[in-house]
């Protein structure tokens, strides 16, 4: 992958700033106005639109520029995960939190490695989505914690040995510290917890982190992680 993204939150996404814009894709209108219904009773949050397939995401995406896009998976014309990708070769791309009613693990690891960062189940509470919105919008990765099993079950027990020499390859061009901040990514810290644990500042764990985007060719964190438990260095 050629794109690289900024692991920093970007200010103009801040809340502290305006509210995080969000787009909700979905092809069913009752799921739409239930999530337009949740977020919007949220002060940090604008749903500034609505979207029913991919096609219909990827050109709001481009007129509406969102922050974070909740995206459904199954959909007509173009589903979730052609459109993540297409979202994601855009530039300066919105955050993705994949929203379904399925956690098949190919959809899992497909959608992760297209650039979502997020991958919730459907009936997962709604103060989670609300909070997952925040956390992936500062940078954060937000998976349920059955999608996180699943994701670790799929790299363990398919063969994995290409995969594993490929991520081992890739993480051997890291420095030892770049390595210690990758392995911690892998265990799903935060840069303030990655600061306290490596005793660094934050700003000194954002420039790494840049660093791992760079050298492993990833676009967040989630595909940082993937790649240190394929190496089974997490």
């Amino acid at each position: 992958m050629d794109t690289v993204t900024d692991p920093s939150p970007d200010p103009a996404r801040s809340p502290d700033k305006r509210p995080l814009r969000v787009l909700v894709v979905d092809d069913d209108g009752v799921v739409r106005a239930g999530l337009t219904m949740m977020l919007g009773g949220a002060e940090d949050i604008e749903v500034v639109g609505e979207a029913a397939d991919g096609h219909d995401a990827v050109r709001q995406v481009d007129s509406l520029r969102p922050d974070v896009v909740l995206m459904d998976i199954r959909m007509p014309r173009m589903d979730g995960l052609r459109a993540t990708k297409a979202v994601m070769s855009r530039p300066r791309p919105p955050r993705v939190i994949v929203l379904t009613t399925f956690d098949a693990d190919a959809h899992i690891i497909e959608a992760l490695s297209a650039g979502a960062e997020g991958f919730l189940l459907k009936d997962t509470p709604p103060p989670d989505i609300v909070e997952a919105v925040r956390r992936v919008a500062a940078g954060e990765p937000m998976l349920s914690p059955s999608v996180t099993r699943a994701i670790l079950a799929r790299l363990r027990d398919s063969d994995t040995s290409e995969r594993a020499r490929e991520a081992q390859r890739r993480l051997a061009a890291l420095t030892d510290r770049e390595r210690e901040v990758a392995s911690a990514v892998g265990r799903g810290l935060s840069n303030g917890e990655i600061a306290t644990e490596l005793h660094l500042s934050v700003p000194t764990v954002k420039g790494h982190v840049a660093q791992l985007f760079h050298k492993l060719g990833v676009v967040n964190r989630v595909q940082v992680a993937m790649c240190v438990h394929a190496a089974g260095q997490a």
